[in-house]
């Protein structure tokens, strides 16, 4: 049953994936900021910016909890096949 356990990530990657955010969230901060514009055409396109990171991130946590959630379901039905099974062989 070992092809059920959550595969972790190197700390490479880990590394790799906070740097990428990191360079995105300055490069469009540096971006809003350098807009020629108003106040209030900045503020919206950071406000903008904002929610569209914050909603990534809740959209991508809730596509792995159900992700994590539909193998444990499918690793709980394959028990109790694999119980069925034995019964019937038992007999």
């Amino acid at each position: 049953m070992d092809q059920y356990e959550l595969s972790s990530t190197t700390s490479a990657w880990d590394f790799f994936v906070r740097l990428s955010f990191g360079i995105a969230v300055t490069a469009t901060a540096v971006g809003v900021y350098m807009i020629p514009g108003e106040l209030v055409v900045k503020g919206y396109f950071l406000i903008s910016s904002l929610f569209l990171v914050f909603s990534t991130i809740t959209l991508s946590k809730t596509t792995r909890d159900k992700h994590e959630a539909d193998r444990l379901y499918n690793r709980i039905n394959e028990a109790r096949t694999h119980k069925i099974l034995r019964e019937m062989d038992s007999e």
